[in-house]
């Protein structure tokens, strides 16, 4: 009797750990292709997230976070008036701090002692200092304007269809809900507004944060969907000069930040125009001067031949 007990609990261990496997059935990660260590629960397919021990869930896109911090690990291994607040991050990646759920830390350093502080895309917004800057809170950024041109297309559609076309195919392949979406086009234009205000967003929202930096890497080739029969733009755009501008609900503390190479050239020659008349200007001054004590002199000499 006591071989058969045995042989029970045997069977009974080895269809607990069958149960256990089933339940964590590997499974691929749709929306983000830079996780590891995916497995099925209860029907949703959880991974790690490269770089950071975060589960992200993949049914919704990533934090643009969690994402920049994936890539940088693999490496080491405007046609309208915006507002004059709105800029562009020119700094590129870097190796992100983020905090525990996957959004970025106020303050960002590049490994040395150069720091500044990010918006909540993990855009700068200040000048870079040393690691003594103070960076209070995450300023959101409540408003992206995407600015990029098509190439020449075979078939004629009308503005109309193409500002639904990209408007659907935004809300459709990046889950971001149409109220925050406007599309605005002007042959061969398009600008492309997503506006998220904190008191809007829901805890189901994705952060219009996140959508512009997978529609940036969708349009460079280097695509975050690991799924390629993924929604797709139904319109075939061809995107180039994509250009994406940062509104955030504080201005950014930036000097000298919106001046261009041509302003500040402007700015130098009158500087210099400004220096060459001082100086011309106290040239004719001495020169004037020595001509009239000369003048004087000679005049002196004339009276005393007169009373001679």
């Amino acid at each position: 009797m006591e071989l058969p007990r045995r042989a029970v609990f045997l069977l009974g261990a080895l269809l607990a750990l069958a149960a256990v496997v089933w339940s964590q059935e590997t499974c691929l990660c749709k929306n983000n292709k830079r996780t590891t260590d995916c497995s099925l629960v209860n029907g949703v397919c959880l991974c790690k997230s490269i770089g950071l021990n975060i589960t992200v869930d993949c049914r919704t896109l990533t934090s643009k976070c969690v994402l920049m911090k994936a890539e940088v690990i693999g490496l080491k291994t405007g046609r309208r008036k915006k507002p004059d607040t709105a800029y562009v991050d020119n700094d590129g990646i870097y190796d992100p701090e983020c905090d525990a759920e996957g959004n970025f830390k106020p303050k960002q350093c590049n490994g040395t002692e150069t720091c500044w502080c990010v918006n909540s895309a993990g855009a700068r917004r200040t000048e870079k200092g040393d690691r003594n800057i103070t960076c209070q809170e995450v300023v959101r950024t409540s408003w992206i304007i995407i600015e990029a041109k098509h190439l020449e297309r075979n078939t004629a559609t009308g503005e109309g269809s193409i500002e639904g076309t990209i408007g659907n195919a935004f809300s459709e392949r990046y889950q971001l809900d149409q109220k925050y979406i406007s599309v605005m086009y002007e042959k061969p234009f398009i600008t492309v507004n997503l506006k998220q205000n904190a008191s809007e967003k829901t805890i189901n929202d994705v952060d219009i944060a996140d959508v512009a930096y997978y529609f940036e890497k969708d349009v460079k080739g280097d695509t975050i969907f690991s799924d390629k029969s993924g929604v797709k733009f139904a319109e075939p755009l061809q995107f180039e000069n994509t250009v994406i501008y940062y509104v955030d609900d504080k201005p950014p503390e930036f000097s000298m930040k919106h001046l261009t190479a041509g302003v500040i050239a402007v700015i130098v020659v009158v500087v210099l125009a400004i220096v060459v008349g001082i100086l011309v200007l106290i040239f004719t001054r001495r020169k004037r001067g020595k001509y009239e004590k000369a003048e004087v002199k000679e005049m002196n000499e004339m009276h005393r031949e007169l009373n001679s």
